[in-house]
């Protein structure tokens, strides 16, 4: 049996921005209509792991035209309570899913109360920069913050956004610069922009301000673009488009060649790499020329055409264990390193690695993990605690490059170096 979905296929990626500015346009070919469809399958026929998953894919999809009520009662069922035991991006990501594609005239509920709490949360990360200088997440969450609150016409400071967001500091992680964070502030501050320019001229101070940051922001963003076209990594590519759909004012035509990046994602779907869902429900908007500032200004269509999804569980496109077995070094660095060499079978991830090492050496190798949107991710080793606050975490790493793919994703290979750092951001 098969779910037939609407959606929309007719001048795919054309993003329009307000008339008098330019747009970014590209264009997916109709032999590229499977590519579309791997990632359609693997949102909608996935188990969720965290409420902010659900929320991700609802986004999503709604973006580009589906519209999964099931879904939407999914999440909306999450939100009930009082108890809202969510970071303020987390909250920001599912205010936005609830509300996307919103038909005229149907009553949504939770838009003033949810809105109040992330007011309230963003004002917490804003108090806890103050004293401390850092925010109670990351800069990436502020961002979504923002770009929720201004998206819905929540309460918060241009002023302290204006200033707040010119600090280039909030923008790298362990010395580099963050693609994802960069481009998801110049979402939130084209919004910021957008809803500033029929003000009086008091706003001017603001507005250059403003600019002189996305200016600076797409600027770092062309210069994390790689050869093959992805930007930054694999998954920050897809809001890294976003971004620069929404800023074309700010960069030559030929600074972004948009066909190259869209032509190795392709590669990039074909390979697996989008096999989460919230991976999937990151890359499919710019594919489909959305980005998350479409939330407010699209209604739902209901006559478009169709895309058939199976409902059988995504394909794994990840090498299958066989019979042969394969070494990997393996080694946790926090002032010392405590180094172990680990057979595994061919096809193992590293988080099979991980827990093999653990077997063999309950002390030095022992760890403890949750499950995430991006699926688990590694909380302590050795009972040392990843920590918001004091900006620590566990760096994965293999051949001493630092990995784009998580713990449960990413796939090790006969011989190679891996390694699992304490590092700070």
């Amino acid at each position: 049996m098969r779910h037939s979905y609407q959606l929309p296929l007719v001048g795919l990626l054309l993003f329009s921005l307000i008339p008098s500015q330019l747009c970014k346009i590209c264009e997916v070919n109709k032999e590229n209509y499977s590519y579309l469809n791997h990632l359609l399958n693997t949102m909608i026929n996935s188990e969720y792991t965290s409420k902010t998953q659900s929320a991700n894919v609802l986004l999503s999809l709604s973006l580009v035209g589906i519209q999964d009520k099931t879904l939407k009662q999914q999440v909306e069922r999450t939100m009930e309570g009082k108890d809202l035991n969510l970071s303020s991006g987390q909250l920001a990501v599912i205010i936005l899913a609830l509300e996307a594609c919103h038909t005229t005239g149907e009553n949504f509920t939770y838009n003033e109360y949810l809105l109040s709490h992330l007011e309230k949360k963003f004002q917490d990360e804003i108090e806890n920069m103050t004293h401390d200088g850092n925010p109670l997440t990351n800069f990436y969450q502020i961002s979504l913050d923002v770009l929720t609150l201004c998206l819905f016409k929540g309460n918060y400071s241009t002023t302290e956004v204006a200033e707040l967001f010119n600090y280039t500091k909030n923008y790298y992680l362990g010395g580099q610069f963050s693609v994802d964070t960069g481009a998801m502030a110049v979402l939130a501050l084209t919004c910021v922009n957008r809803s500033l320019t029929n003000e009086q001229i008091k706003a001017e101070k603001n507005l250059t301000k403003i600019d002189k940051c996305i200016r600076f922001l797409v600027k770092k963003i062309l210069s994390e673009k790689k050869e093959n076209g992805l930007i930054g990594n694999t998954f920050s590519t897809g809001i890294a488009m976003q971004a620069l759909f929404v800023s074309s004012k700010y960069y030559e035509e030929s600074e972004w060649n948009c066909q190259q990046t869209l032509n190795t994602t392709f590669k990039e779907i074909s390979r697996g790499m989008f096999n989460n869902p919230t991976a999937a429900a990151q890359i499919l908007p710019p594919l489909m020329g959305k980005t998350y500032l479409n939330v407010t200004n699209f209604p739902c269509v209901s006559d478009l055409d169709k895309f058939n999804i199976s409902n059988d569980a995504p394909e794994s496109n990840t090498p299958s264990n066989s019979s042969s077995s394969i070494l990997v070094h393996y080694s946790v660095v926090i002032n010392e390193t405590y180094p172990i060499n680990i057979t595994v079978p061919n096809g193992s991830v590293f988080l099979d690695v991980m827990k093999e090492a653990q077997k063999q050496n309950s002390t030095a190798f022992r760890f403890t993990m949750e499950q995430s949107e991006w699926g688990p991710y590694i909380t302590s080793v050795q009972g040392l605690y990843a920590s918001n606050n004091k900006r620590t975490y566990w760096e994965l790493l293999s051949g001493g490059k630092s990995l784009s793919q998580g713990v449960g994703s990413y796939v090790v290979h006969n011989g190679e170096n891996l390694e699992i750092r304490w590092s700070k951001y």
